[in-house]
């Protein structure tokens, strides 16, 4: 299987897997000036870096668009390290790119930290996961079948 991408940017990253048994490809900021209209871009150097407030959340460009396979969706994840180190996620987690959406791939990333967190261009902002979406036929029925569980909810199992 092939996972083709598109640069919509010069500075676009092609993804890929940081180790051979990663489950998850990393996805990169592309931060324009030219193109991002934002209150919290900083200009440094030749590229603004983005400033994510505690409690605000933030789309993120990658300035990168997907042919993901017919049959499989892309995750959209977040990056273990900045949820650890700095308590930043992914909004919509798993965020779920359709395999007919040719779009450009933006991370909703929220900052559930008391510091601002700083991305600059080329930041690894979040990973990609490419997973099997079976497409079961939907009916409409009268009654479900019974189990043990039935329609108990939230913490009815003890947990």
């Amino acid at each position: 299987m092939q996972l083709r991408f598109k640069k919509l940017h010069d500075s676009a990253t092609i993804p890929e897997y940081q180790t051979s048994g990663s489950a998850g490809f990393d996805l990169h900021a592309v931060i324009d000036p030219v193109i991002e209209k934002s209150y919290n871009i900083h200009s440094e150097e030749n590229w603004p870096t983005i400033e994510i407030y505690p409690g605000k959340q933030f789309v993120v460009k990658t300035q990168l668009s997907c042919a993901i396979p017919e049959g499989y969706e892309m995750q959209i994840r977040p990056r273990s390290g900045m949820a650890f180190k700095h308590k930043i996620t992914v909004t919509n987690s798993p965020g779920t790119i359709d395999s007919d959406y040719r779009g450009e791939i933006m991370i909703m990333l929220y900052n559930l930290g008391d510091a601002p967190f700083e991305i600059k261009n080329g930041d690894r902002i979040a990973q990609g996961v490419i997973s099997k979406v079976p497409q079961p036929e939907i009916v409409e029925v009268e009654e479900l079948d019974e189990t043990d569980r039935g329609v108990g909810g939230f913490g009815s199992t003890g947990a």
